[in-house]
């Protein structure tokens, strides 16, 4: 017998273009992102200075191409290649040539990025980091449109959905007592980092109707994972519902790429049959017409495979471990990682509002302007923007300062900047109540935020309801 016949995969042509394209489409996300707010936030004189960081700790945490050097030019130099390398794929033009070339794309794509990470220190310290990371590296091995997709790597893409699904489901039974007493989703949609339009008509959906996203939430997080693995209906049936539990989330909140490349990765389980009986007009044997795959390829996807595989005995003894870690890489290279979310629900949103003035005094008569953040909420009127699969950074980091993470470095370099009316700061932010001009002062003040019952909002208008906790940081000046 062929020894191609258990490995290729013929049956999911369709499944190898969305992996590809989807993953591609989402590092152009990822590298749009880093070219929009790396500077002021790592680069040379941004929040957290990489050059500083690269003083302070010349051994970084895994490889980087700014290991040897860091430049704001160099960090644009990057971010655009990327860009064009991602689009390349999207466009399809990699596919198009031998198995290898889409290889040392996503390879390079890969390596890049991880170069990124793994200098944005807390900025670039979210779990979708590695996702990305590791899908970036995993899709390098489904070669091109030459020659059929090898069963090792769909398995193993299968193998990351079931590590992201099931991960993030032993999160949560381990960890805060409402995901267990089914409460978790009465006070996530409004507590949640950054809400989007639809957040807050999900939050006023009845109790029972919450129970019930717990209870949906526990299946296709603990049970459905396993049937990824099962050929036919029932791996079909299972993905169905992993994309339509990540549509839900995309529908009624802002988690950057995570539930978007989710989406794609679980795609993978869906053969060119199913796609066949779904819409008649693709062909059932799209991918019978490509060539058999040379042994030298084989040998190159089994060695990749096999790494994957060993690599893969730390994140299932972290499954298995009461003290499970949450989003944690096990070597250097960010591939088989440990993933979950939320084990623990927030159920006060506490924001810090951050506001200036030009006056001399900080007295009573000053008059205090709030500055404006493009994601997280602040004005009572507004409505939450959709902005995922881009990530604001500033504004998320931001969720976490009244988490105990109040006194942040990066957060007493912001309010230096905007007393500096540091421009690209500035730019950062949705509104600049100073048009530019300097603030004489600035502070920082905690507000309990919550959605406004529909009641509260035909009387006034408010979606959000806001109540003053109290000054987290008191009227400060540049010396």
């Amino acid at each position: 017998m062929d020894w191609t016949s258990w490995f290729e995969a013929h049956d999911y042509e369709i499944a190898r273009q969305v992996l590809q394209r989807g993953v591609a489409a989402l590092a152009f996300v990822a590298f749009a992102s880093t070219l929009n707010q790396f500077r002021p936030l790592l680069g040379e004189h941004g929040l957290l200075p990489v050059p500083e960081l690269l003083r302070l700790a010349p051994r970084l945490r895994g490889p980087s191409v700014f290991r040897w050097g860091y430049t704001d030019r160099r960090l644009v130099a990057v971010t655009i290649v990327g860009l064009v390398l991602a689009a390349s794929v999207v466009i399809g033009l990699p596919q198009l040539g031998p198995p290898w070339v889409p290889m040392l794309v996503f390879l390079a794509l890969w390596m890049l990025y991880l170069s990124i990470v793994n200098v944005g220190q807390t900025f670039y310290g979210f779990g979708w980091e590695m996702l990305l990371c590791e899908a970036l590296f995993t899709v390098a091995f489904l070669g091109s449109n030459e020659t059929p997709p090898p069963l090792t790597i769909v398995i193993a893409v299968w193998w990351l959905v079931f590590r992201l699904e099931f991960g993030a489901g032993m999160i949560k039974i381990r960890g805060g007592p409402e995901w267990r007493d089914l409460t978790a989703l009465m006070y996530h949609h409004e507590t949640q980092p950054m809400p989007n339009p639809l957040s807050r008509q999900a939050h006023l959906l009845p109790k029972w109707f919450h129970r019930g996203e717990v209870v949906g939430n526990h299946v296709a997080q603990l049970v459905v994972p396993f049937l990824l693995f099962v050929p036919g209906p029932v791996g079909s049936t299972a993905v169905t519902i992993v994309i339509l539990t990540q549509l839900w989330l995309i529908a009624t909140g802002n988690f950057a790429w995570l539930n978007w490349i989710t989406v794609v990765l679980a795609a993978s389980a869906i053969t060119d049959s199913a796609w066949h009986r779904l819409i008649p007009a693709i062909p059932a044997d799209l991918g019978t017409d490509a060539a058999a795959t040379p042994l030298w390829w084989g040998v190159v996807v089994l060695a990749a495979s096999a790494l994957l595989l060993v690599l893969s005995f730390w994140p299932v003894r972290n499954l298995l471990s009461r003290q499970q870690l949450m989003n944690a890489s096990f070597n250097r290279w960010m591939l088989v990682n440990a993933y979950g979310a939320f084990g623990t629900v927030t159920k006060r949103r506490i924001e810090i509002v951050v506001e200036g003035t030009l006056a001399e005094s900080p007295d009573s008569a000053a008059e205090w302007r709030e500055y404006g953040f493009k994601g997280k909420p602040g004005e009572v009127r507004a409505v939450p923007r959709q902005w995922a699969p881009y990530h604001l950074r500033l504004d998320w980091l931001m969720w976490f300062l009244p988490l105990g993470r109040m006194w942040e470095p990066w957060f007493e370099v912001f309010l230096a900047r905007l007393l500096e009316a540091d421009a690209p700061t500035l730019a950062l932010l949705r509104t600049d109540p100073f048009g530019g001009a300097a603030p004489r002062w600035v502070r920082a003040r905690a507000y309990h935020y919550r959605f406004a019952t529909r009641a509260e909002f035909r009387e006034t208008g408010e979606r959000w309801v806001r109540t003053l906790q109290g000054e987290i940081v008191p009227p400060s000046a540049l010396r």
